[in-house]
C-alpha cells in the first residue's frame, strides 16, 4: 500500500489548498463576492462570475460601484461553499488587478455567456488577474475544544 497523500494544514486545522485546487472549487460555484474600495472604505458585493484563463471576468452595468474598481484598482474576490450538516466548506480568495475588458476583447468575453443574476442592463466586464491566490478546506471533523 502506498502513503497517504500529504495534506498541509494552517494553523487552525483548516486544509491549506494549492493554487490548482482553488480555481477547481471557483469552477463549482456561480456566485463570489468582489471586495472594493467605495469612498476609501472597503466595500463588498455579491456578483455572479466566470473563469477565463485564469482570471475572473464579472458583468458590470454603466456607472456602477463597481466602474470604479476596474481602473487598475487591487482588489479581492471570494467564493465559498458550505454544508453545515456535514461540517464541510471551503474559501478561496483572490487578490490582483481589476481592469476593465477592452473593446478588442469584449465580443470574445460576451461570448462566454455571463448571465448576470441581477435585474438591469450589464454591458461591460471586470477582469480581475490574480497575483495571490488562497483557499482552505474544511474536513468535517469536530475541533477539539
Amino acid at each position: 500500500m502506498g502513503a497517504e497523500p500529504r495534506v498541509d494544514v494552517d494553523s487552525a486545522g483548516l486544509e491549506v489548498l494549492s493554487r490548482e485546487q482553488c480555481f477547481e472549487l471557483l469552477e463549482s460555484v456561480p456566485i463570489g463576492r468582489i471586495v472594493f474600495t467605495e469612498g476609501a472604505l472597503p466595500a463588498i458585493q455579491p456578483v455572479n462570475f466566470l473563469l477565463d484563463s485564469g482570471n475572473v471576468v464579472i458583468r458590470i452595468g454603466p456607472g456602477s460601484k463597481l466602474a470604479a474598481a476596474a481602473r487598475s484598482a487591487v482588489v479581492a474576490f471570494e467564493a465559498d461553499s458550505y454544508d453545515a450538516e456535514a461540517l464541510t466548506g471551503w474559501s478561496v480568495v483572490l487578490i490582483g488587478r481589476a481592469e476593465a475588458v477592452g473593446r478588442e476583447e469584449h465580443e470574445r468575453i460576451a461570448g462566454l455567456r455571463l448571465t448576470p443574476w441581477a435585474l438591469g442592463a450589464k454591458p461591460h466586464y471586470i477582469r480581475i488577474t490574480p497575483e495571490i491566490v488562497r483557499g482552505r478546506r474544511i474536513n468535517g471533523q469536530v475541533p477539539a475544544v
